[in-house]
């Protein structure tokens, strides 16, 4: 389902409110991640924290879906970090003469990251989640029932360059296809300040009538504004027609 942000509401606005009051409340040594999908071995440190907010727009064939989303890393130990992700999401379809509009909080993930070797440039880890059934299945907003998930994450750091494979397993409810996710992201640094990112993979189709998987192809990048503060944006293509036609990212890491 896809939506346009034009048409965000009563609910919507209330969302970015908190959204914003989460920036003042949380400000952590962070690895970014977004706007790459894939995922890496860094973690935030014992006792830090790092508080990612982003906002995605992807239009396919004139249906669009806008996505904000805060996510929370709390440094447990130097090597483990517990993750929360809360998404809002504002959909628009097209039916005919009709347009659907729909808005509201999505399902909420609880991750746990667990590097459990580094030697030599080389990492490890691996992240079990849980993804609560918080978002109206109804409305096209959640999946109705709780998933549970694993990724396997490598990361070879080249300086100045690092790769990042992430391979993952979801487990659905059974009226959809169990989710097997495999993604490869580059990233380099071209300055101290600014780091160029590119990302490709992709990842089962929930959809059992479908013969098609999703495969994206992105670019964008990181740019470290100070020590605490990140910003960061890119732009996913589709390389199927399962895929979102295009995404537009942007987002911003406070590290405290």
């Amino acid at each position: 389902m896809k939506l346009s942000i034009s048409g965000l509401g009563c609910k919507g606005l209330i969302f970015v409110v908190c959204f914003l009051f989460l920036c003042l409340c949380f400000s952590g040594n962070s690895y970014a991640v977004h706007p790459l999908i894939s995922d890496d071995t860094g973690t935030t440190g014992t006792g830090k924290f790092s508080l990612e907010m982003n906002a995605e727009y992807a239009n396919d064939n004139g249906d669009s879906e806008t996505q904000l989303a805060a996510t929370l890393s709390a440094g447990i130990r130097e090597n483990i970090d517990l993750v929360a992700s809360m998404p809002y999401l504002f959909t628009r379809i097209n039916e005919g003469n009709e347009t659907l509009k729909e808005d509201g909080l999505s399902d909420i993930t609880v991750e746990v990251k667990w590097r459990f070797y580094e030697k030599e440039g080389f990492s490890f880890a691996i992240k079990p989640g849980i993804i609560l059934p918080t978002g109206e299945e109804k409305k096209g907003l959640g999946d109705g029932k709780a998933a549970y998930s694993l990724h396997f994450l490598t990361t070879k750091e080249l300086d100045p360059a690092s790769l990042d494979l992430d391979l993952g397993y979801i487990k659905n409810r059974r009226e959809l296809r169990d989710i097997w996710h495999y993604t490869l992201a580059a990233e380099y640094a071209v300055s101290k300040p600014l780091t160029l990112v590119a990302n490709i993979g992709g990842e089962t189709n929930p959809d059992r009538e479908s013969s098609v998987h999703p495969l994206f192809l992105l670019g964008g990048m990181i740019y470290k504004v100070n020590e605490k503060f990140s910003i960061d944006s890119g732009l996913k293509t589709g390389l199927n027609k399962a895929e979102a036609d295009y995404t537009v990212l942007a987002g911003i890491i406070l590290d405290f």
